[in-house]
């Protein structure tokens, strides 16, 4: 048997394809998958939530005592911390908007 009927299938069948298989696995490696979606949606609620809770135990304990200073963290409601929010939550209603 001739080495050129081994090597020319080999160049024309197996380079191709192991090619392309790694291609595709690159890109869905790459994306992320719809439950993760779900699972970073769910992660930002709960984030939102314990924000709004600390902010509150926060208050309460300053009404309690005058004395009272925070740990410097975010401070609530301020327009400059709330900005990548609102940018968040525009990209969550476009992305829920755009599914059918």
């Amino acid at each position: 048997m001739d080495p050129e009927f081994i090597v020319l299938p080999m160049v024309l069948i197996g380079l191709p394809w192991l090619i392309m298989h790694y291609v595709t696995k690159w890109k869905t490696a790459a994306t992320i998958t719809n439950d993760d979606e779900v699972l970073l949606e769910e992660l930002y609620n709960l984030a939102k939530r314990l924000d709004e809770r600390m902010d509150t135990v926060e208050r309460l304990v300053a009404t309690d005592d005058p004395s009272f200073n925070p740990v410097k963290r975010i401070q609530p409601d301020q327009d400059s911390d709330n900005q990548q929010l609102r940018e968040l939550e525009q990209l969550l209603a476009e992305k829920k908007g755009a599914r059918p």
